[in-house]
């Protein structure tokens, strides 16, 4: 049985087993998200499947085109709904400059300077320190994939869907995605996946190939990818990733680097806590 199969036998298994009548998943115009979106298709049916594309004011400008070709792709029912006034009404754009009057290029340029201005930005985020901009940042992107976990499950639970989840190994290791955000779900499809493999997936899913060349980004802020956020490729971070699981030789791996996954997975913790109980 492939990977592939085995993904799809997962998820009709569950899907039946708690009885949801089928799945909801964010479309973001993104490798993951078609990936599980073509799995969870071949497991259960397209007519089964309900895509949500929540775009806002930041996204990029291919973001709902990309997502669209992926529901296309998928041949499933979607709606595109734009985020932009909660967001606003929570005072979450209020918290930087005014986007509308500057250029794209001027507003990446400003969300890459205040992210490099900080001392170890991706530890400083894992930790949840920095100076008072840095720490509205941290507020002003992560509103954003809660709001969007708060509109999947306003649909899910209307329909009886389950809610998908597209957090890869490598993401879940890293600790990149948002607590309480994309974290959210009902079924994990490609969890166990490092990125490189997901990518590996994608070419034997037949994902279009515009969504396999571009750059993964969480597209919650203007000009920050995953690789600028995380500092390195994931290629490196996978390879790394993989000899640290399997206990073999590092010495053949930049010593920066090592050091650099070390510390990420030493804070990740952080991003799990949860104090529910004494």
């Amino acid at each position: 049985m492939t990977e592939a199969e085995k993904i799809k036998a997962f998820i009709k298994e569950n899907i039946e087993r708690y009885k949801f009548s089928g799945v909801v998943i964010g479309i973001s115009g993104g490798i993951d998200s078609a990936v599980v979106g073509k799995l969870l298709v071949d497991a259960i049916g397209n007519d089964k499947v309900f895509g949500l594309i929540l775009p806002e004011r930041d996204s990029a400008k291919e973001t709902v085109k990309d997502a669209k070709l992926v529901c296309e792709f998928l041949k499933i029912n979607y709606k595109i709904k734009n985020i932009s006034r909660i967001l606003r009404s929570m005072g979450v754009y209020s918290l930087k400059p005014p986007a509308l009057i500057f250029p794209r290029s001027v507003q990446e340029r400003y969300a890459q300077n205040v992210w490099l201005a900080e001392d170890k930005p991706y530890i400083q985020d894992l930790q949840n320190r920095g100076n008072k901009s840095f720490r509205e940042s941290l507020a002003y992107y992560r509103a954003k994939p809660r709001i969007r976990s708060v509109i999947f499950y306003f649909y899910a639970e209307q329909l009886g869907y389950a809610v998908a989840g597209c957090t890869n190994k490598t993401e879940a290791l890293t600790g990149f995605y948002v607590k309480w955000g994309d974290e959210i779900c009902d079924i994990e499809p490609i969890s166990h996946l490092y990125k490189t493999q997901v990518y590996e997936l994608a070419e034997i899913l037949k994902i279009p190939q515009k969504i396999i060349n571009k750059k993964p980004s969480p597209d919650i802020a203007p000009g920050i990818t995953d690789e600028f956020a995380l500092g390195i490729s994931y290629e490196e971070i996978d390879r790394i990733l993989i000899k640290i699981e399997k206990g073999e030789d590092l010495s053949g791996e930049k010593q920066e680097s090592i050091g650099k996954i070390k510390e990420v997975l030493a804070n990740k913790k952080l991003r799990e806590i949860k104090c529910l109980h004494l």
